[in-house]
């Protein structure tokens, strides 16, 4: 069977999953001198794409080539074997993967980079023309539907719907947000950063209905109706479903791996079969910045562990401890995360909301471990560093503008 090469790499890699965190594996195993056999399987029928842009730019051009990580011929050229189609079966004691087509592939490393699923809607209604966004058939779907729409309802105020909803008001189309919750992003952002995009969502005549779920869904017509909590209704010709996603761990757990909110993992990535790593949206994995392990869903942490399990995988293993960074684009906004806000003891703000150009800064225990930046790439960019390089900052000397945020910098590097 194939196996690792002892003290050296495996003959073979294979990866379940062709999103960022799978294509990037893939070619930084290449690009740092592999040579052994790579297989990447890909869940769906099109070549590899970026998923990102399909509640953003994909929705405005509509050019789906532009979304591919390589051209089709790259992967010849580099010899990696792109395989169309789902796996269905790993068997660990023959390190081997069934395909959907029935074949095998042996591994002497498997990495799952198999991502997220959409949560789906609960109640009895949740099949009734519900529509979702996951995939770049999804994305393409949507596109030409919004076409036909004059009013859209969307359940969910997490990025995703908050992207779709700015879109199509752009559109002149009649939007309405349903949220469970008491604010947007609440997950994601800090409370003053869910204040903000939620003034600038309704100033631009979005209706967002926070602390309201859907007791019920009914046809009316040509029209969908939401009965919302406390009786009151939305009318829609289009409903979109975007209340978050869930870990794809199930060929992982079918194959006797730990599995809780995520394929559980080491600082290396490694599962507990030394044969087998996982990366991206799926693996849940030790953080120096979050007090106990975590799952997140964004490009940079998919990256990251990718060169990461590249780099162990040809001789140089390190530990994952990269910040982790996102970002949203909603209306003429960009916001900007770096760190994990969440819990905080001071939050303080650099310029004004009403400016439409601000970074909120968050400190626990006078560290700063935090930055939202809204339309402020330059902050964005100096934060990112700035939390990194760990130390305390002077929250109100940070928040003066006058300061520039580069001297906070050379100070860290000074000391």
């Amino acid at each position: 069977m194939p196996g690792d090469r002892i003290g050296g790499a495996p003959d073979s890699v294979v990866i379940l999953g062709a999103g960022h965190a799978g294509s990037q594996l893939a070619v930084a195993l290449r690009d740092k001198g592999f040579t052994g056999g790579i297989t990447l399987v890909n869940g769906e029928a099109e070549a590899p794409y970026q998923r990102p842009p399909l509640s953003k730019a994909y929705m405005a051009n509509g050019q789906g080539d532009a979304l591919w990580f390589l051209k089709p011929e790259s992967y010849v050229a580099k010899d990696i074997r792109l395989v169309a189609g789902p796996a269905i079966s790993v068997d660990r004691a023959d390190r081997s993967v069934t395909l959907a087509d029935g074949t095998s592939v042996g591994y002497g490393h498997l990495v799952f980079a198999t991502g997220t699923r959409n949560r789906p809607l609960p109640g009895p209604w949740a099949d009734r023309g519900v529509r979702t966004l996951k995939t770049l058939r999804d994305a393409t779907a949507l596109r030409a539907m919004l076409d036909q729409t004059r009013s859209l309802a969307i359940i969910g105020g997490g990025f995703i719907g908050l992207e779709l909803a700015a879109y199509a008001n752009r559109r002149g189309i009649d939007v309405d947000i349903v949220e469970r919750g008491p604010r947007l992003m609440a997950r994601a952002v800090s409370e003053p950063i869910s204040e903000h995009f939620l003034a600038q969502h309704r100033a631009a005549g979005i209706r967002v209905h926070l602390d309201t779920g859907v007791a019920s869904l009914d046809r009316v017509g040509r029209l969908t109706r939401l009965t919302l909590d406390g009786d009151s209704h939305v009318e829609a010709d289009l409903v979109i479903a975007a209340i978050g996603v869930t870990a794809e761990t199930s060929l992982a757990q079918a194959a006797g791996l730990a599995v809780e909110d995520g394929i559980l993992v080491d600082e290396q990535l490694r599962t507990e079969d030394p044969a087998i790593s996982a990366i991206g949206d799926c693996a849940r994995f030790p953080s120096a910045h979050a007090d106990a392990p975590l799952r997140l869903e964004s490009v940079q942490n998919a990256n990251d562990h990718a060169r990461l399990v590249a780099g162990r995988l040809t001789g140089t293993p390190a530990t994952y401890d990269a910040l982790p960074w996102f970002w949203s684009d909603q209306g003429a906004d960009k916001l900007q995360i770096a760190g994990l806000p969440g819990a905080a003891d001071r939050r303080v703000r650099r310029g004004t909301a009403e400016s439409g150009r601000f970074t909120v800064f968050s400190f626990r225990d006078g560290r700063l471990f935090a930055a939202e930046s809204v339309n402020m790439p330059a902050d964005h960019m100096v934060a990112r560093r700035l939390i990194a390089s760990g130390g305390i900052v002077d929250a109100d000397a940070l928040a003066t503008p006058e300061n520039a945020l580069k001297t906070f910098l050379q100070h860290r590097q000074d000391a």
